[in-house]
C-alpha cells in the first residue's frame, strides 16, 4: 500500500500546481467482507479524475457522488456504501473524505522518509455514520514523531469523545534488486515496476547499461561482484541473479551471505542449484541452513512459463507467495470466503 500512497501524494503535488482540488479518500473500517480492506485509498479530483481504487470499480461512482460536498464545503466527511448486493462481498464500507493539500514540510518529510525507507503510521479519525459531516481527517507520523495532517481543515486537538480511529503502519516500498543485465532482466524489472516495487538494476561491468534500458527502474548501475555493497539491502527486499554466468552468480552469492533474506532467485537447472549449495560448503564455515532456505533456483513457480515475460510473472508470483508465507494453489480450492 505505500506505493499507492506514494502515488497519490506524487499526484497531489501535480494538482495543486494546477490549482485543482483535491480529496483523498481512506477506507477505514469494514463490517463483513469485502474485495480491498480498511487503509485502501484513492485521490480524487473535482474533475473526477481518480489515482488508485478502494474496490473493483462499483465503490468509486458513489465516492465521486458523495465527494462533491467536500469540495464544496471543504469539510470532511464520512459516507457508508452497502456493498451486499452491489458487490457480492457481503460487507459495508466506511470511507472517509477528506481535503488534501500536501504542505511543503509534509512533502520534504515524506519524500525523505521514503527515501530513507522509514515505516511510518497513519492515523485516520471518524464516525461510522452515513454522510456524517464533522472534524475527520487523518495524521501521518514519521520516524522522530514528526506529525502531519493532509489539510488544515482538520484539527487533531479538537476531537470529539465518541471519535474512532483507524491506525496503520506502513513499511517501505517492498524492494526488488536485480543483478544481470539481459532481455530478461528488463521484463523482470518492467513487471516489478508495474507492482510497485522498487527496483534497483546492477548490470555487468564490460556490457553497461542505463535507466533508459530498464523502464520503471530506479536505479541501474554497472558493478562487479567485488564493488558490490549490500548496506542498501533490508529484510524488505528480495533478490534475483540473472547474470547468466554461473562464476558470477556464485560470487553475488557469498556477498549475500549475511543479509538475512528472505528470497534469493538464481536462474538455471536443478544441477547448477546442487553444484551452487556444494561450493557454499566449501567457501563459507558454519554456513547458516537459513541462506540455503532463501535460495529458490530454479527461480519461480511451475506454472509452465516459456517466453521471458512468463518466466518473469513466474519468479514475480514466487516472491509474493514467499514473502507473505503463502503456499500458492488454485484459489477454486477455496470454500467460504475469499476476502474476509
Amino acid at each position: 500500500m505505500t506505493h499507492e500512497l506514494v502515488q497519490i501524494i506524487e499526484s497531489a503535488i501535480q494538482y495543486q500546481k494546477e490549482a485543482v482540488k483535491c480529496v483523498l479518500i481512506t477506507v477505514v473500517d469494514l463490517d463483513g467482507s469485502s474485495y480491498r480492506k480498511p487503509g485502501v485509498r484513492m485521490l480524487l479530483t473535482e474533475g473526477g479524475s481518480a489515482v488508485g481504487a478502494v474496490s473493483g470499480g462499483c465503490v468509486e461512482k458513489e465516492i465521486i457522488k458523495r465527494a462533491q460536498s467536500v469540495f464544496a464545503t471543504g469539510k470532511p466527511k464520512v459516507m457508508v456504501y452497502d456493498g451486499r448486493y452491489r458487490l457480492g462481498c457481503e460487507g459495508y464500507l466506511y470511507i472517509l473524505i477528506e481535503p488534501l493539500v500536501v504542505s511543503d514540510v509534509l512533502k520534504g518529510a515524506f519524500f525523505e522518509n521514503i527515501e530513507n525507507r522509514n515505516t511510518f503510521k497513519i492515523e485516520s479519525y471518524f464516525k461510522k455514520e452515513d454522510d456524517c459531516v464533522g472534524n475527520f481527517g487523518s495524521v501521518i507520523t514519521f520516524k522522530d514523531n514528526q506529525s502531519y495532517t493532509f489539510s488544515d481543515s482538520f484539527h487533531p486537538d479538537k476531537l470529539e469523545q465518541d471519535i474512532k480511529t483507524f491506525n496503520q503502519t506502513l513499511p517501505p516500498c517492498f524492494k526488488l534488486l536485480i543483478i544481470g543485465g539481459e532481455h530478461d532482466a528488463v521484463k523482470l524489472c518492467n513487471m516489478a515496476a508495474f507492482l510497485g516495487w522498487e527496483v534497483d538494476v546492477i548490470t555487468s561491468i564490460s556490457d553497461p547499461k542505463t535507466l533508459k534500458d530498464f523502464p520503471g527502474a530506479k536505479s541501474v548501475i554497472a558493478s562487479t561482484p567485488e564493488a558490490f555493497t549490500t548496506n542498501k539491502i533490508d529484510n524488505g527486499c528480495a533478490v534475483v541473479l540473472m547474470t547468466h554466468n554461473y562464476a558470477q552468480d556464485l560470487r553475488y552469492l557469498l556477498k549475500l551471505k549475511d543479509c538475512k533474506l528472505s528470497y534469493i532467485g538464481i536462474l538455471g537447472s536443478v544441477k547448477r542449484r546442487q553444484q551452487l549449495q556444494n561450493e557454499l560448503f566449501e567457501y563459507i564455515e558454519d554456513l547458516d541452513e537459513s541462506l540455503l532456505e532463501s535460495i529458490h533456483s530454479p527461480a519461480g513457480l511451475n506454472i509452465g512459463a516459456i517466453t521471458p515475460e512468463e518466466i518473469a510473472l513466474s519468479i514475480l508470483s514466487e516472491i509474493l507467495a514467499v514473502t507473505r508465507h503463502r503456499e500458492p494453489f488454485s484459489l477454486k480450492a477455496i470454500n467460504g470466503k475469499l476476502h474476509c
